[in-house]
């Protein structure tokens, strides 16, 4: 197995990422980890990781990230995981405008520049692949989920596109279109609550009841290392499929999206 070089955003602890980094690091290969707040980047520094502090909508710290990883490779990056992104909460009409830029600017927009100064290096080298981590609410749009719904589904347009103009240059563009995985994802987004006017919410009692249950198992549920095995798989693929559908959840609904009609669906998704 050829031992390669992968930058990965949004390595925290109890993430994808950080699942992600830690197996292919025990498999040999270079890690470059990033994270967002310092204390992150130093419990990476710790077990011994390669880190970059890269908040991905600051683009000083991706050119940053990049010029030196390049020093250290002698010019060339083998592998970039776009992993970094967070859930915006809320049903539609109750997030603000400011916010929804603000999950545009991390899942989005900070994807979109780290991937094209990757594509770069990677034009000039005559190779890589890139990794993009969508979600099954790439596939599928629900209730209170709809700033990340959206974000998503810009990604699935942008990797799209991105892989019909890279054909026949060598470098790769796949998505992996996660269902519920075991992280902190969830906990966090369930946070972003307080960034809408929740007491006076025509959806106050729904929000409610998502508290409740905030804690409870949630079905098809699968470990972080679920994910970091199918980049391993993407990493010594020599030519890599479009999407990885990952988790039964995602499978589940990628079938539905295909065979019911939209209204169909509409009442499946209105249950969850």
């Amino acid at each position: 197995m050829k031992k390669q070089s992968i930058l990965i955003t949004g390595c925290s602890h109890g993430g994808i990422g950080y699942a992600t980094a830690a197996h292919l690091k025990e498999l040999g290969h270079r890690v470059f980890a990033s994270a967002r707040k310092q204390k992150d980047v130093d419990a990476l520094n710790s077990e011994g990781f390669e880190t970059y502090l890269i908040d991905v909508t600051n683009y000083q710290s991706i050119d940053d990230a990049l010029d030196d990883i390049l020093a250290k490779t002698g010019g060339t990056l083998d592998i970039v995981f776009n992993n970094a992104g967070y859930g915006q909460a809320g049903a539609i009409e109750d997030i603000e405008t400011k916010f929804l830029k603000e999950q545009f600017e991390t899942n989005v927009f900070g994807l979109h520049y780290l991937t094209t100064k990757a594509m770069k290096i990677m034009r000039k080298q005559g190779y890589g692949k890139i990794i993009q981590h969508s979600s099954v609410l790439g596939l599928v749009s629900m209730k209170y989920r709809g700033a990340y719904n959206a974000s998503k589904y810009a990604i699935e347009g942008l990797t799209d596109t991105m892989r019909l103009e890279l054909q026949g240059s060598n470098i790769f563009i796949t998505s992996l279109n996660t269902g519920p995985v075991t992280s902190k994802f969830r906990e966090n987004s369930i946070k972003t609550i307080k960034n809408v006017d929740y007491e006076n919410s025509a959806h106050k009692n729904n929000y409610d009841r998502i508290l409740v249950r905030q804690n409870k198992p949630i079905p098809f549920n699968e470990p972080a290392l679920s994910v970091a095995k199918v980049v391993e798989k993407i990493i010594n693929t020599n030519k890599p499929k479009p999407r990885y559908y990952i988790t039964k959840a995602t499978w589940i609904m990628s079938i539905f999206k295909r065979i019911l009609s939209t209204k169909t669906l509409d009442k499946v998704l209105a249950k969850y």
